[in-house]
Parts: structure tokens; sequence; C-alpha cells
């Protein structure tokens, strides 16, 4: 099985790295997290950190000493969230190996998406993100990432059958083929309950890709801008 990707959060602000933890954690990362300077090297000698991403309430001065220490291939990469940082501080700081510094506060869905970003250079696992008219889909953590910044979850059944329509675009599905390859959560497999599920799910992604095709099943139509 392949383990989580670690992010580590250090000498952030409390309400923040508690917030940004459990949006994190929805995501699929392991989050550990340490709040006080003194927590931050016993945090740092347990393995396996992928990314480090430390607040200001760490002292410049550590947090370059910390720097020239994480040089190895197997240290984490570290994102520096920093307020009222000097340009001449950011450019040390990146030249010591800092994988990115961001102005604080930070928006929660482009810190993570940078963390992202630097895991899959480092040849983990990325997001696997299904972008359609209204909504941005993490298939991995079954997110669904509305335009608007609202997320609701889904369900297992409902990832279960959104992938059914991914690996078939533009294929005409009968109800006996989603009912064999995607399975109810209940025992109400009925043929009736398809056609629920596929309205309670196209109301989930806010779209109109699931097409309807009359006495035959449900097709699903990429938008215009789909990968071939």
């Amino acid at each position: 099985m392949t383990r989580r990707p670690t992010v580590a959060l250090a000498c952030l602000p409390e309400a923040f790295a508690e917030q940004f933890g459990d949006y994190l954690d929805r995501r699929g990362y392991d989050v550990r997290r340490a709040d006080e300077e003194w927590e931050l090297r016993p945090l740092l000698a347990s393995p396996r950190i992928d990314v480090l991403v430390l607040g200001d309430e760490l002292p410049s001065a550590a947090v370059l000493s910390l720097l020239r220490r994480l040089q190895g291939e197997s240290d984490p990469c570290v994102v520096l969230l920093r307020t009222r940082t000097e340009l001449v501080e950011t450019v040390l700081a990146l030249e010591l190996g800092a994988a990115d510094v961001i102005d604080a506060p930070a928006d929660m869905r482009e810190l993570a998406a940078r963390i992202a970003g630097l895991l899959v250079r480092r040849g983990r696992p990325g997001p696997e993100l299904v972008s359609l008219e209204n909504a941005t889909v993490d298939v991995r953590s079954a997110l669904v990432m509305h335009r608007s910044g609202e997320e609701e979850q889904l369900s297992p059944g409902q990832v279960a059958l959104l992938k059914l329509f991914l690996a078939n675009p533009r294929k005409v599905l009968s109800r006996d083929d989603i009912i064999a390859a995607a399975p109810a959560e209940s025992t109400e497999a009925f043929d009736r309950s398809i056609d629920s599920r596929i309205v309670r799910l196209r109301r989930k992604l806010d779209t109109d890709t699931i097409v309807t095709i009359r006495g035959t099943g449900y097709r699903f139509d990429p938008p215009a801008d789909w990968p071939e």
C-alpha cells in the first residue's frame, strides 16, 4: 500500500495550522504539527516527512540555520510562509534551499497546490484532478472543489461511478454496464436506482457532461478542452 505523503506544519499561528491541517487531511495527506519552536527538532527527527511548511513564529536566524541543515536528498522540501519578509531574506532563503517562500496570509487552495507540485517533482503521486465546467474534482481524495470555493465530499459509490465515466468518454453505458462496474452502496441496485445515482452525481459535480441517452443509458461527454 502506498503511504500517504507527509506534510509537517511548524511554527504557524495555531488557528491557521488547525484549519489548514484539516484541509490537507481531507486531501489524503498525513499531517503532523509542531506549534512551538521546541517541538520542531523531534518532529524533524521522525522519518518520512516530505514537505515542511514553516511559519514566521520561528525567528529568521533559526530559519536560515535550519535550511543549512536540511540539505540532504531525504530531507523535506521546505516552504516558508512569511509576513513582512525583506527581499534579501527571501533571496537568501531560496539560495539556501527553500523550495518556496509564500506571503502570509496564504490562500489554502494555492498553498495546497504548491505542496502538491513539490511532491510531484519529488516523484510522489500528485492529486488526480478532473476539471469540469464549474468544479474541479480531486478523484484521489474524493473531493469536489467548486468555483465558488465550496467543497463537497464524494461517497465511495459516487467515486466508482465517476471513474467509470472517466474511463469511457463518449461511450454510451447501459444501466447494466453501470450496475456491473460501479455497484450501488446499498442493496437497492435495481434499474431505477441508477437514474437517482446519476442525478445526485450530476448535482454534486454541477455538470452537464453526463448525458442521458433515452432508452439506452448514459454517456460522458467531456468538456471541449478535455485532453485527448
